[in-house]
């Protein structure tokens, strides 16, 4: 099945055939399904656990590297610039009346705006 990837498998389940066919047991042959776990295990640390650890290191460097002025949307939607970070929680200002909400961090996802980026926008007008 795997004969491109893996052509020393074929070997060994041709030599295990043959000693079946013998009436020998022994050889290499528990160690092809033995062989296919580890290919799978790998597969899978590849495919699905890396990835979202390396999506999970970015959202948690964008969280830490919040500051006041940047403008940032919730995960319920809500729109607002932060004016105030304490440890766990934001006060956003939403809004033309200026409402304040407090937030947690967490619920932070994504920052549409920097405050750095408005300065240099300015500078260059």
């Amino acid at each position: 099945m795997f004969n491109f990837m893996f052509p020393f498998l074929d070997e060994a389940a041709a030599g295990a055939d043959a000693a079946a066919g013998s009436g020998e047991t022994g050889g290499l042959g528990f160690l092809n399904p033995i062989i296919m776990i580890a290919i799978f295990g790998l597969l899978m640390y590849f495919m699905l656990y890396r990835p979202q650890k390396k999506q999970e290191k970015a959202v948690n460097e964008m969280r830490s590297g919040l500051k006041v002025g940047d403008e940032i949307s919730t995960n319920g939607g809500i729109l607002g610039k932060i004016i105030q970070i304490k440890d766990d929680c934001l006060v956003i200002e939403t809004g033309n009346d200026r409402t304040k909400l407090k937030i947690a961090k967490w619920s932070v996802r994504a920052v549409e705006r920097r405050e750095e980026e408005d300065d240099e926008d300015d500078d260059e007008e």
